[in-house]
């Protein structure tokens, strides 16, 4: 997070509101970089340094999506937030696959929007101080402050929720972690979406860890998740 006021990128088409956002986000001490239309975001993406994306999913010429996909090509640790009237919930999960973070259902209140960015930046902060240290995991040997996950034949550099949740999990090594402990824990709340994001987080993580056919990440149903290294 930068030291003085932290920056937000912000796109939003819809003037009046993008206009009482901003406003307010300034307000409560942020730097915004307010767009309204996809195609300037990417023309600029790249000379931008923000510590937040919030992104309205209905844009014209260039959605939410594909302004999140380019974010994610360089950068997997800012926290991505959409911004969205829709609730279908593919366009939910299909956002979760791509690496947001989080979803805020238009019409938002302002402290609800202000709520949900403190626990972003919070966390964002809390991963980039943290002291680093190796977690290992059968052949595997974890860096969660680098995001960096070693096995002998692959290294994976994971996006910073699949961090959050496999550190999770093996610090609760042979231990059942409920589903709503987690989503508390990593997500923030127990939403049923993000309990949809959980599930697709668990099995990118179960096929990053297929290498090492010791390990298995149990689903225990209703219930939620056991991370084991059988035959140790």
């Amino acid at each position: 997070m930068n030291a003085e006021k932290p920056h937000i990128l912000y796109v939003e088409d819809d003037e009046t509101l993008g206009f009482v956002t901003r406003d307010n986000l300034e307000q409560n001490g942020f730097s915004v970089s307010h767009f309204t239309e996809g195609n300037s975001v990417l023309n600029h993406l790249r000379n931008l340094s923000f510590d937040l994306a919030l992104l309205d999913v209905m844009l014209p010429h260039t959605d939410g999506f594909a302004i999140a996909e380019a974010i994610r090509s360089y950068n997997l640790e800012v926290p991505i937030l959409f911004l969205t009237a829709k609730s279908l919930k593919e366009d939910r999960l299909r956002g979760f696959e791509i690496g947001a973070d989080d979803y805020i259902i238009k019409p938002y209140s302002i402290e609800e929007l202000l709520f949900r960015i403190h626990v972003f930046l919070k966390r964002s902060h809390l991963s980039k101080i943290e002291i680093p240290q190796v977690l290992h995991l059968g052949q595997f040997s974890f860096e969660p402050a680098n995001l960096n996950l070693k096995h002998p034949e692959q290294d994976k550099l994971l996006t910073q929720k699949e961090a959050d949740l496999l550190k999770y999990l093996i610090l609760h090594l042979n231990t059942v972690c409920k589903r709503s402990e987690i989503l508390e824990n990593i997500w923030g709340e127990d939403d049923y979406f993000l309990g949809r994001s959980l599930d697709v987080f668990i099995s990118r993580l179960r096929k990053y860890l297929a290498f090492d056919e010791r390990i298995t990440l149990e689903n225990i149903h209703g219930v939620g998740f056991k991370l084991k290294v059988n035959g140790t």
